[in-house]
């Protein structure tokens, strides 16, 4: 693909998780190209209909999840430091959200789409890892499980109009991570 293809390809995906954020996945495709800043045929060449951009989007949607897992592994110097950034990084990338306007629509799809079987196996991994180093180092409760962090993972936290979702994000979760923390 040329590269400026592909960065009209990156742009109308990026596009669509945002506004799949906001509206859900029925807004019409002109509003995503225009929020990409392409033309209808343009999204249209490279996604042919809405069930196709639905997939990338979630695609793009459970690589970053599985990067954002992989980073905060790789970076944070012991296993409860590194499920705690993991979780609020989730929160404040308000992917609960992103996920209950995709997951719904394409719940079997995304299960059974082999381009999304091995992205999911490396989310599933890293949630694992997380969790089984956690609950060993004494930090996490014993009954809480990769089932309960994925879980938390989608975690939508509800903003007042004069509150910053950043904020409340992260205040939320250190409600969430205090109670899920063994001592």
């Amino acid at each position: 693909m040329r590269a400026d293809a592909r960065s009209n390809r990156d742009q109308i995906v990026a596009a669509a998780q945002v506004v799949f954020l906001e509206q859900g996945v029925e807004v019409s495709m002109k509003e995503i190209a225009d929020r990409a800043g392409v033309g209808v045929g343009t999204l249209y060449r490279r996604f042919p209909d809405r069930g196709a951009l639905i997939s990338a989007a979630a695609h793009a949607y459970l690589s970053g999840l599985a990067d954002l897992a992989a980073t905060a592994i790789r970076d944070e110097e012991d296993a409860w430091s590194t499920l705690c950034r993991f979780l609020r990084e989730c929160a404040e990338m308000r992917l609960g959200a992103l996920a209950s306007a995709i997951e719904p629509t394409l719940h079997a799809d995304i299960r059974s789409d082999p381009a999304l079987t091995e992205v999911r196996a490396r989310i599933a991994d890293h949630v694992e890892d997380m969790t089984t180093r956690a609950r060993a180092s004494g930090d996490l409760r014993a009954d809480v499980g990769p089932r309960d962090i994925a879980a938390l993972m989608t975690l939508q936290v509800f903003v007042f109009p004069d509150e910053s979702y950043v904020e409340t994000a992260r205040r939320t979760m250190d409600i969430v991570l205090a109670g899920l923390r063994a001592r």
